[in-house]
């Protein structure tokens, strides 16, 4: 489930429902007939489907039996409203990648994840054994996703599921995760009043979707209850068990920094463009100490990751990046665990440095991709976010109009293409 670190959660929950708090207003929402017409879809709509789902009415009852929309929540589209901005304008994902890794924060998140390692080294060493994840994995994304457990989940999940799942902006996705969250329900493995969420539902610890919880979550510690609120052998296992039914091969790491000669051209970037590392080492890639590629993983495939193209770090990674991205679809997000993994056995920075990007809004990204998409360009939708393909096309365009290719497009470039 896409999180982000607790402060920048909870600073955008704020600014953004403050916003729509205004724009309801405005707009004169009628809350009154829209509780009414919650009561009806709650009644009519989803315990049927939650039945037909195994729920039990007692279940069904003790979840939503009184319960109200709430307002408060960002993202939310009431009828009569005007839709809300989207939530990630404002996000870390999405602005300069080196805003991404702060340093002081990735220190103290280093400091504390050894700490916990250590605490917590007996049962780690079982769940490397049962999913072969590396431990750093486990603790990095324990500490990006909820702060080690620390940051507050003050949303009871049912409430929050049920009122995206009624009015919001992306309801389609919410409602088979209302119902999941009533399955969870039924296992009898939590209450309703201690299921607890994020503003968007994710459960617990790991942050997972109810659907996930479902699919993924286990007894670590054996006390016969999968507990991603309070038991950290259970979080813990969860998130191996996910990334391991994803993909994760536990004979490979993640990536390493690489250094890429201008004579790589920075658009053969992208889980659709790998090559063998032995390929890579052929074509010049070397390790950022100019050492060259893993030996031992001459003959795998592996990719290349420039997440803010010639402006800062590169990247060789293997599969398992990828895998990370199933936890959240984020470049940076995946960046951020591998390399937080790394630093707590050697607490180092990146070699080469992030350099400015940007001078655009998301708006004007968006222009560009369809005008790219109208040129014959796969930029993975035009969401207006630079993802690995939108980076691609850009490097093909300044390739095809003699430009320097660097793969990230400036102020200029976005709005000159026509």
């Amino acid at each position: 489930m896409p999180t982000f670190a607790h402060q920048v959660i909870f600073a955008v929950v704020t600014v953004v429902a403050t916003a729509l708090s205004l724009s309801w207003a405005e707009a004169a929402v009628d809350k009154a007939g829209t509780e009414r017409a919650f009561q009806g879809w709650l009644a009519n709509e989803i315990w049927p489907e939650a039945q037909a789902a195994g729920v039990s009415r007692k279940t069904f009852e003790a979840a939503l039996g009184g319960v109200t929309l709430d307002w408060d929540l960002p993202e939310l589209a009431p009828p009569g409203a005007p839709l809300p901005p989207h939530k990630t304008e404002v996000q870390a994902e999405f602005r300069s990648p080196g805003a991404y890794f702060d340093q002081n924060n990735l220190n103290a998140q280093v400091a504390t994840g050894r700490k916990l390692i250590a605490q917590y080294d007996k049962a780690l060493d079982a769940i490397e054994q049962r999913y072969g994840v590396p431990r750093g994995i486990l603790i990095a994304i324990w500490a990006r996703e909820t702060s080690f457990g620390r940051a507050s989940l003050p949303y009871p999940a049912m409430r929050t599921l049920a009122t995206h799942a009624f009015m919001s902006r992306r309801k389609e996705f919410f409602r088979p995760e209302l119902i999941a969250g009533l399955q969870v329900l039924e296992t009898g493995e939590v209450s309703a009043g201690k299921m607890k969420s994020s503003w968007a539902g994710a459960l617990g610890q790991p942050q997972f979707l109810p659907s996930y919880y479902l699919k993924y979550a286990v007894d670590m510690d054996g006390d016969g209850r999968r507990d991603i609120w309070g038991s950290v052998p259970d979080v813990l296992g969860s998130i191996a068990n996910f990334l391991r039914n994803e993909g994760w091969d536990p004979e490979r790491s993640w990536g390493i920094e690489a250094d890429v000669p201008e004579g790589v051209a920075c658009h053969l970037e992208g889980p659709e463009q790998g090559r063998g590392m032995a390929d890579w080492q052929a074509a010049g890639v070397r390790r950022v100490d100019g050492r060259d590629l893993p030996r031992f993983e001459q003959n795998r495939e592996a990719f290349l990751l420039m997440p803010a193209g010639r402006y800062g770090p590169a990247f060789i990674v293997s599969g398992n990046f990828y895998v990370l991205k199933e936890y959240n679809y984020s470049d940076l997000y995946a960046l951020y665990i591998g390399h937080l993994a790394d630093r707590f056995a050697d607490n180092r920075n990146f070699a080469a440095k992030w350099g400015k990007v940007g001078g655009f809004s998301r708006a004007d990204v968006a222009r560009m991709q369809t005008q790219f998409e109208a040129q014959g360009h796969d930029v993975g939708g035009t969401d207006g976010l630079i993802g690995f393909k939108t980076r691609v096309a850009v490097g093909r365009w300044q390739a095809e109009h003699g430009d320097r290719v660097t793969c990230m497009p400036d102020a200029a470039m976005v709005k000159s293409i026509h």
